[in-house]
């Protein structure tokens, strides 16, 4: 027997297994394969015996399992030589199947953002009333629960700031650049805590970054500019809100930042 024969075999075995952990999809595709591969191999007389036996064990499983049969009511149909027939029945059946593993993980997902929610409600109620390590405590407990999740952390980070907790939201910051470090808009968020700490050149540490990454976003240049207003440092001022113009001519407070640098350098 064929290797692509074996691998027919081995899917048909598998298939009683998918369906006890309810991978009824699983199920479903793996007799799919293992007919095509059946249907596109030449069969010795024996062989095709012995396959049409498996097909006929399988349909019959399927068709007897009273949780699939909750999603897929339809029963399957086989008779040996009619293999096409019953792939096409096995794509109704797919469809339906995957339906219903896209309304599961919409499902999953809509548990997933309310849980999400809570959290931030929680740690926000925390931080209103200035309770921080508490709402440290929730914060972290939700970043721990979504890991990876950039975005999540520059929510909080931003709660962190307008708490006054800077300190905190850089740290979420970073964390969230380090995990989306093309995000533009991270950089710009976690300069401008920089700059309200002053940390000047920590902020322009990170400008310059994403500027390593693009030099086609006109706030990036302009909040640059910014930092260096605050900085003191006219002559970067000037090139930052220079280069904001050139990319928006009608960004009014680029054009007033670059006038002020201008009027500094003047003297």
């Amino acid at each position: 027997m064929s290797g692509e024969l074996t691998k027919a075999r081995q899917k048909l075995a598998g298939i009683n297994a998918s369906l006890k952990m309810g991978k009824y999809m699983a199920a479903a595709q793996a007799l799919n394969d293992a007919i095509v591969i059946m249907l596109s191999a030449p069969l010795m007389k024996n062989e095709r015996e012995e396959f049409a036996q498996m097909l006929d064990s399988t349909v019959y499983a399927l068709n007897n399992h009273k949780e699939l049969r909750k999603v897929y009511p339809l029963v399957l149909n086989y008779t040996p030589g009619q293999e096409k027939k019953l792939l096409e029945e096995l794509f109704e059946m797919r469809k339906v199947l995957q339906e219903d593993v896209n309304e599961s993980a919409q499902k999953d997902l809509d548990a997933l953002e309310a849980k999400k929610r809570e959290g931030l409600e929680r740690g926000q109620k925390h931080l209103d009333e200035q309770q921080y390590d508490e709402a440290r405590q929730t914060f972290d407990k939700l970043t721990s629960d979504f890991p990876g999740d950039s975005e999540l952390k520059a929510d909080i980070a931003d709660r962190y700031y307008k708490a006054g907790l800077n300190q905190d939201a850089v740290g979420h910051l970073n964390q969230a650049i380090n995990e989306s470090p093309e995000s533009i808009h991270l950089y710009n968020r976690i300069g401008i805590v920089l700059r309200k700490m002053q940390d000047f050149e920590s902020a322009e540490n990170y400008y310059r970054r994403a500027l390593a990454i693009t030099q086609a976003d006109e706030y990036l240049f302009f909040n640059l500019g910014r930092l260096y207003y605050d900085w003191q440092q006219w002559r970067k001022m000037a090139e930052a809100a220079k280069m904001a113009v050139s990319l928006n001519p009608d960004f009014v407070e680029a054009k007033k930042l670059l006038a002020f640098a201008q009027k500094k350098l003047a003297g």
